[in-house]
């Protein structure tokens, strides 16, 4: 499995759930400016969306549309979520809001389609299932990890396998944190929380030094 590169670069292009988040509308109003050809956007030949990054920042300039808070970035962690159930995806997505954790979550129901936006993305955090159709996670998370964007990726893999299935699958590189269903998700909350408090002293230090530094 390869990163799929066009002739401009990783960043050229983007799917639908990441440039919903871009422009904070909806997946359905985005696919219908692409189908009122406001967004510039082709489909691959395994029929995936891909829609032009530039032909986005022109909607915004168009529009004087600010950037939102999950370009920004601000004192916020970035998090795929990458599971082909659907329960499950809303399970997760409704605790993370009940949570109240400065988290910006991007839901994906394939790799492949994750894969896409990923560059662009850049999060802080992916959680992928292993056992999924077409490509599954181990293939996913070990692209990643031979990725260079990708060393410092914090990576969960949720599955039902235990942890000699998944050794007889060919194991998973070193750092994954394994989290095996039913999901504790008292767990998942304070990992979160524990990251989450990282970047936001990192963002105070940092903030710290410029001050000093002018």
């Amino acid at each position: 499995m390869d990163f799929v590169m066009s002739s401009d670069g990783y960043e050229s292009f983007c799917g639908t759930t990441y440039a919903s988040k871009v422009l904070g509308l909806s997946i359905g109003t985005i696919q219908g400016l692409v189908a009122r050809n406001e967004l510039r956007a082709w489909r691959t030949s395994g029929g995936h969306r891909r829609i032009s990054l530039k032909s986005i920042q022109e909607y915004q300039l168009k529009h004087n549309l600010q950037p939102n808070a999950f370009m920004q970035g601000l004192e916020r962690i970035k998090v795929v979520v990458v599971e082909d159930d659907e329960a499950t995806r809303e399970m997760l997505e409704l605790n993370f809001e009940s949570w109240g954790l400065p988290l910006e979550v991007l839901m994906y129901e394939s790799a492949i389609e994750a894969m896409l936006d990923m560059p662009s993305i850049q999060p802080q955090l992916l959680l992928t299932d292993l056992v999924m159709p077409r490509v599954d996670g181990f293939e996913f998370v070990k692209t990643l990890h031979e990725h260079a964007s990708f060393k410092s990726l914090t990576v969960i893999a949720i599955t039902g396998l235990s942890a000699a299935q998944v050794q007889a699958k060919g194991g998973l590189p070193e750092g994954v944190q394994l989290m095996h269903k039913p999901l504790d998700l008292e767990w998942l909350r304070g990992f979160l929380g524990a990251l989450c408090s990282v970047k936001q002293i990192n963002q105070r230090l940092q903030n710290s030094k410029q001050a000093i530094a002018t």
